[in-house]
């Protein structure tokens, strides 16, 4: 079972692959989406109700292009690597055409993990757990860190 980060990592490659970007960015802008699809979703796991968000994107029950989740990676996407970068418009509206459909991609690899029968909180956990246990660079390690910040914990 690959790591969620391994996951968005995966989805972006095969998107940016389709876009014209300098071989000297290539790396920038690889980790520069994957950073801000995953910030996007840590960041709204941290929000109230950011769970069911998130949840109902993974389920295919919200629109990825609409999301909030989506919204956000745009956003961090455009103000952390793209502002920097000086790619150009054209280039940077197309790369920013690439979030929702990055988004809506995750889904397919976010699937229920824990036999129960649905995609739930479980399942996302579970699909942030690289094959090993060990967190997928500290990704488990921040959520888990958020999770308990959200729900508290008990003495």
């Amino acid at each position: 079972m690959a790591s969620i980060s391994d996951l968005i990592m995966q989805q972006v490659k095969a998107a940016v692959g389709g876009v014209q970007v300098p071989s000297g960015a290539q790396n920038q802008v690889i980790n520069g989406m994957s950073s801000s699809v995953l910030g996007s979703l840590t960041q709204t796991a941290a929000k109230p109700g950011g769970v069911d968000t998130i949840t109902a994107l993974l389920r295919g029950q919200s629109n990825a292009a609409t999301s909030p989740v989506t919204k956000l990676a745009g956003n961090l996407f455009k103000t952390n690597i793209l502002k920097n970068l000086n790619l150009g418009t054209g280039t940077n509206s197309a790369l920013m055409a690439l979030i929702p459909t990055v988004m809506g991609k995750l889904s397919n690899g976010i699937r229920d993990r824990d036999g129960d029968g649905d995609v739930d909180l479980n399942d996302i956990i579970l699909s942030l757990k690289s094959t090993n246990g060990a967190s997928g660079g500290g990704v488990l390690g921040a959520a888990t860190s958020i999770l308990g910040g959200i729900f508290g914990r008990r003495k």
